[in-house]
């Protein structure tokens, strides 16, 4: 978990914590935020993301979701 956090939050500037199943070995779930008032470029960021980390290797990725949310009626 460590090696996928730091290089995460290094190269991409994002928040990354361990959300779910902490005490199952071998199992993890991390949740990943960033924030910016550019639509594109978040659904660019988070792609670059979990691009990045399934070329790590460093664990399989079985399924994940990525879910924008806009704070402003106005926006989107």
């Amino acid at each position: 978990m460590r090696a996928i956090k730091d290089r995460l939050k290094n190269d991409f500037n994002v928040s990354v914590a361990e959300v779910g199943n902490q005490d199952v070995w071998q199992s993890l779930h991390i949740g990943i935020s960033a924030v910016s008032p550019d639509k594109p470029y978040m659904d660019g960021l988070m792609a670059k993301v979990v691009d990045a980390i399934d070329r790590m290797n460093l664990a399989e990725i079985v399924d994940y979701k990525i879910e924008i949310l806009s704070m402003s009626s106005d926006n989107y």
